[in-house]
């Protein structure tokens, strides 16, 4: 799958494309309906269709300080595009001059002028421009001028409340990672390369693969029931992992730490991912090492449970 920078030409057989525009960043029903009206109409008419997202985050370059809040890297939002059957991710690198360029601009000379766009596919509550200053009416007029058609696409209601990010996250913070799974239409899951730890899970019997948080969304701190995939093997791994600071142990240090059920191979300096399934129990500090070994024997005999 093609990966575009939104700063350079486009190669010419990707011009004429329809776009589905917006940031998707968690990829859920909502994005999905999006980027799938943009899928068939390209289809229809025989036209490449693309995938934009912004990188980084609009929020991340107005609110630096912000919290981490992502739900997907762009090597995990490539690969969802392609499974969703994309003919390419457009990312549009978010800085200064891009914040900075006007709504008529975005359209007449990013979108119709550099990138040649012949059609474009947004959610309704689409805003784009220098101080938000254009909107899914304002995408239609400008696009008339210039020769693109463009097309909305409604919410996805669940509930009778549209699926969002902001749900997304709030049901990994509140520790409901099914209920974010149901949203998303596949677990949630940070992907990172393991690092050497203090050892201190193989000292009890439990040697965890440490894994840093980085930008991902923070889910609520504790231990889940989880699944691993090493990327360059495709080996799926079931486990129980802890993300939090480890407050059994000092210094307090943010880590994301899964132990595997029957694996006892190498995985230092490989790139796994570990999606969360469910919410075991939240962390806690326990009298004595003994006393946390044992709830570990019951916290990983419940997540075997769960995912057999």
């Amino acid at each position: 799958m093609r990966w575009l920078d939104h700063r350079e030409a486009l190669p010419a057989s990707l011009r004429g494309a329809v776009i589905a525009l917006g940031n998707f960043d968690g990829f859920h029903l909502g994005h999905q309906a999006v980027a799938g009206e943009a899928i068939r109409w390209a289809r229809e008419e025989g036209r490449p269709s693309i995938i934009a997202t912004f990188d980084p985050h609009p929020v991340r370059h107005f609110k630096p300080d912000a919290e981490p809040f992502r739900l997907t890297t762009l090597e995990q939002r490539q690969e969802l595009y392609l499974a969703a059957g994309a003919t390419a991710m457009l990312v549009f690198h978010f800085d200064g001059e891009l914040a900075g360029t006007t709504a008529e601009d975005f359209v007449k000379v990013l979108l119709a002028e550099h990138l040649g766009v012949a059609g474009v596919v947004t959610g309704e509550d689409f805003t784009f421009g220098k101080a938000r200053g254009g909107n899914f009416e304002r995408l239609v007029s400008l696009g008339k001028e210039v020769g693109i058609e463009a097309r909305a696409v409604p919410p996805v209601l669940d509930g009778g409340e549209p699926v969002s990010s902001s749900r997304v996250r709030d049901a990994l913070r509140d520790g409901y990672p099914q209920e974010a799974a149901r949203l998303l239409t596949r677990p949630f899951a940070i992907r990172g390369v393991v690092q050497h730890g203090d050892k201190r899970g193989r000292e009890i019997g439990y040697p965890t693969a440490n894994l840093p948080v980085e930008q991902y969304l923070r889910p609520k701190y504790g231990i889940y029931a989880v699944t691993g995939r090493i990327l360059t093997t495709g080996q799926v791994l079931k486990g129980a992992a802890n993300i939090g600071i480890r407050p059994q142990f000092d210094p307090p240090k943010e880590l994301l730490e899964p132990y595997f059920f029957d694996f006892s191979g190498d995985l230092y300096g490989q790139e796994i991912e570990v999606a969360f399934h469910y919410f075991l129990r939240g962390e806690a500090k326990f009298d004595s090492l003994d006393a946390l070994i044992e709830q570990m024997d019951r916290d990983c005999a419940r997540a075997k449970e769960l995912l057999a």
